[in-house]
């Protein structure tokens, strides 16, 4: 059922998106006057075909799901010298290089319009996440030197507002690529607003591969530490720690957290920690100690303590909603960032500052469809909101094939005057082949290696 899920997710999310981006295509010709032919949701051999419309256009669907397209009447596919004047009128190269941009160009914008419009819904309705309410930060992290604390909430970082925790995930990879100073300003229960700054020098060995806020010290607020279980024969159970049970204290210290409570047990393999703990009202004195065991972080290992408890509670939530003028707005402007990050993030691949890893395929897609499908709708339209602006991004790529690629050639004509030699267009076309088939064979491989 799960796998099941998973595919119907993520062919409604490509079927969506594909329709959407080639409904751009269509409807743009059909106003410059194009005669459009076909209309295909899919790649390859027809295998549904049905003609509609004045023109009569066939509405197909073809056998491979990843991508689409619209035919219109073109005479470099076809011979068209025995049409009749009124349709030659129509021929898709006789338009005016205006006509030719905004067709092209309408695909993408289509997806870019798409995202608005999901994400203001989205704020409109209101989204439940994870508040920017930090836990204790690690000893010696970024946070820690820069005197956040314990509690703190994070209300904006350099200038722009956070919202939850998503919205200071995203500031803090933007601070990443950027490689300067973040100011972090946060509000302190009972005594107002404060800001703090993260050094460049905090930024400089960090990948936004990894968890960037945990790298810099930021880790969610979650509730007192209070033990849901206690696994038999552990380290736990073996200092008498019991289901119910509150730690209050770890050797003096106060434990405002679940997460001060793990840094605390973690830090200390093999050594004994003194524990003040509640239980049902009456205070109680233990000691444990945890068992040391190897914990993988990237290429290297680390020794950490565990002792076999498991917490019970749930982060702080807030519901962020606004109304649809400031909607918009926020969806505007969260497109506008997430295309400017996408750009970044192609550019820094290319000059070797952030690995190729990143590039994803259709598996990795496919796995995030049915992840998010199975949170929630919302979840599910964030995906697809996220997905249609990168398909929006990936196609504006000056690479031929790619609606970039024909936007640069026609950018030329513009400048120059004149079209684009055919000579040159079809060896830039093969070179593009190369290239997307190359991407595209990058982005499975690393799916592969994700799955494995």
């Amino acid at each position: 059922m799960s796998l099941l899920q998973t595919l119907l997710a993520f062919l409604g999310a490509i079927g969506t998106l594909v329709v959407i981006h080639e409904l751009g295509h269509y409807l743009v010709a059909r106003w410059c006057g194009v005669k459009v032919l076909r209309f295909s949701v899919g790649m390859g051999k027809v295998v549904w075909m049905r003609r509609f419309g004045p023109d009569q256009t066939e509405w197909a669907l073809s056998v491979l799901p990843l991508g689409g397209y619209v035919k219109m009447l073109d005479g470099r596919e076809a011979d068209v010298s025995k049409l009749p004047p009124e349709e030659l009128k129509r021929e898709f190269t006789r338009q005016n290089v205006w006509k030719r941009i905004a067709i092209v160009a309408a695909g993408p914008l289509a997806n870019f319009l798409l995202a608005i419009v999901l994400y203001a819904a989205l704020f409109m309705n209101g989204v439940q996440e994870v508040s920017s309410r930090i836990a204790e930060p690690d000893p010696g992290s970024a946070a820690e030197r820069a005197g956040l604390d314990a509690g703190d909430v994070v209300t904006a970082i350099n200038g722009e507002a956070v919202a939850g925790w998503s919205d200071l995930r995203w500031r803090l990879i933007e601070a990443t690529l950027d490689k300067q100073p973040a100011q972090v300003t946060v509000r302190r229960d009972g005594r107002g607003e404060f800001t703090f700054v993260l050094p460049a020098a905090s930024f400089d060995r960090l990948d936004i591969e990894q968890d960037v806020p945990g790298a810099l010290g930021f880790a969610i607020s979650l509730p007192p530490p209070v033990l849901n279980k206690v696994t038999p024969g552990g380290p736990g159970a073996a200092a008498g720690l019991q289901a119910g049970d509150q730690v209050t204290h770890v050797d003096g210290k106060l434990m405002r957290d679940s997460a001060a409570f793990l840094h605390a047990v973690r830090g200390a393999p093999g050594r004994s920690l003194q524990l003040d703990v509640l239980r049902k009202g009456t205070p109680i004195a233990l000691t444990i100690t945890p068992h040391a065991e190897q914990q993988k972080t990237g290429k290297d290992s680390v020794t950490i303590g565990k002792i076999q408890v498991e917490l019970a509670g749930q982060p702080d939530m807030i519901v962020v909603a606004t109304g649809p003028v400031e909607s918009v707005q926020k969806a505007v402007k969260k497109v506008w960032d997430t295309s400017v990050l996408t750009v970044q993030m192609f550019g820094r691949m290319i000059m070797g500052e952030v690995s190729w890893k990143n590039v994803t395929g259709p598996i990795t897609i496919a796995d995030y469809a049915g992840q998010t499908a199975r949170v929630g709708l919302a979840s599910y339209l964030s995906f697809i909101a996220f997905i249609s602006i990168s398909i929006g991004v990936l196609n504006l790529l000056p690479i031929p094939v790619l609606d970039g690629g024909h936007l640069l050639y026609y950018s030329l004509e513009v400048l120059t005057g004149r079209p684009v030699p055919e000579r040159f267009g079809e060896i830039a076309q093969r070179l593009g082949v190369g290239l997307l088939v190359t991407l595209m064979a990058l982005a499975v491989f690393n799916d592969v290696v994700r799955l494995l």
